[in-house]
């Protein structure tokens, strides 16, 4: 069994290799659906929006349906309903429904708790669970097909943007991580941008060092691609001084004096929350620029963080800046968020209620979960981009993760309830 899946997996990886970017994903599914005698298959991408899935490629073994290609692909967009895709999806999990025509299973196709979409199969028979866990595997190998081959080609992007995206916001989606989320032996962080309906120049990001954890909150001054260019300065100086070593102090200082010299709008700012974290000590830096106070939440309750008071980067050329820090403990919870998420209709939100009914999320669903708080409260349409960054410290840097396919099954969580 052992020889015949690693023979399979290397079908797989020659045929994503083979086959153009835009075909990469096409080439492995069919592969597997060839392997296991499956009817169809399909990969079913994440939407940005969080709140569906698309269906983007799709493979016919039996020689019915049309296949599709990039070009002349519609891609065919799923709402969540609660439904075992949606479930698989938030819980991680292989999913098998009887169906009519055979078994329909669904598989997530993640890594390190990044969740970019499904692998949905009909197999004739009902699958043992040798089976299953072939599939499992077989859609975490999917992921990293989908992160390598995405570089070479929009046909991913595209398929994730139900609705256009203006110039600020294409320029403002360059700016943030090219993954929402990442898990870690001893923490799990997700970010999430809510947008405005004229961009408003919020951005994260986040990076890890060998033992450091990098993560910063940014909002830049002003909407729209003014906004969207001031947030690139302060973005693009934050990574360059970090890829250089800088501390929090020496970020802030860099970023600061780029954004007052280089700005095309006088009198530009952003205000950020910067951050550093000890892998091994789960002692956390912390520098608030202006910045709405990051939130901790410990043992059910919710207080924000006293940090040393600073003006928001480039407000004053030579402003100083002074950081604080916090010890983590296992189970603390450390959440920052714009003031989109506190601003106008948004300020009726209970956050602090909220963050303590969603703290068995999962961050990447806690984010999901506030961001729907927030359209909840606000309307559809928010005057302001409300951005927030959650971060769980669990301890334990040298321990190995418990990992199932791309996520840590140790610390999956069920969906928010409705």
């Amino acid at each position: 069994m052992a020889t015949s899946r690693g023979r399979i997996m290397a079908q797989m990886l020659d045929a994503a290799e083979n086959a153009s970017p835009v075909e990469a994903v096409e080439a492995v599914t069919r592969k597997l659906g060839a392997a296991l005698g499956a009817r169809s298959v399909a990969f079913l991408i994440a939407d940005l929006s969080g709140r569906a899935l698309v269906r983007l490629a799709h493979v016919p073994l039996d020689g019915t349906g049309a296949g599709r290609r990039h070009g002349d692909e519609v891609a065919t967009v799923m709402p969540f309903d609660g439904g075992p895709a949606e479930q698989t999806l938030r819980s991680q999990t292989v999913q098998v429904v009887a169906q009519p025509d055979g078994w329909l299973v669904l598989a997530p196709v993640t890594d390190r708790g990044e969740a970019i979409g499904l692998l949905e199969m009909i197999l004739p028979d009902e699958p043992l669970p040798r089976t299953l866990d072939e599939i499992a595997r077989t859609a975490h190998v999917l992921a990293f097909v989908v992160i390598a081959n995405r570089r070479y080609t929009d046909l991913f992007e595209w398929g994730q943007r139900t609705t256009p995206f203006t110039l600020s916001a294409e320029i403002q989606r360059r700016l943030l991580p090219g993954s929402f989320t990442c898990e870690g032996s001893s923490f799990t962080l997700s970010g999430w941008l809510e947008p405005a309906a004229s961009v408003g120049g919020d951005t994260f990001d986040f990076s890890l060092a060998r033992d450091l954890l990098h993560f910063s909150v940014t909002d830049a001054m002003g909407h729209g691609v003014a906004s969207a260019l001031t947030a690139t300065l302060g973005v693009g100086s934050l990574r360059n001084s970090r890829r250089r070593a800088a501390g929090l102090v020496e970020q802030a200082d860099a970023a600061n004096a780029a954004v007052a010299e280089h700005s095309a709008v006088p009198g530009t700012f952003i205000t950020a929350v910067l951050g550093r974290l000890d892998l091994h000590t789960g002692v956390c830096a912390l520098l608030n620029a202006g910045h709405v106070p990051p939130l901790l939440v410990r043992d059910g309750d919710t207080r924000p963080l006293p940090l040393p008071a600073n003006f928001p980067l480039g407000m004053f050329a030579g402003s100083e800046y002074q950081a604080g820090e916090i010890a983590l403990q296992p189970g603390d919870r450390l959440v920052v968020v714009t003031d989109g998420m506190r601003e106008r209709n948004a300020a009726s939100l209970d956050l602090p209620a909220v963050l303590r009914s969603i703290t068995g999320l999962h961050p990447r669903e806690a984010v999901r979960a506030l961001a729907d708080a927030v359209l909840e409260v606000s309307g559809p349409t928010l005057a302001d981009d409300a951005t927030l960054l959650i971060l769980d410290w669990h301890d334990g840097h040298s321990e190995q993760r418990r990992t199932s396919a791309g996520a840590d099954q140790a610390r999956a969580s069920n969906p928010p309830p409705d």
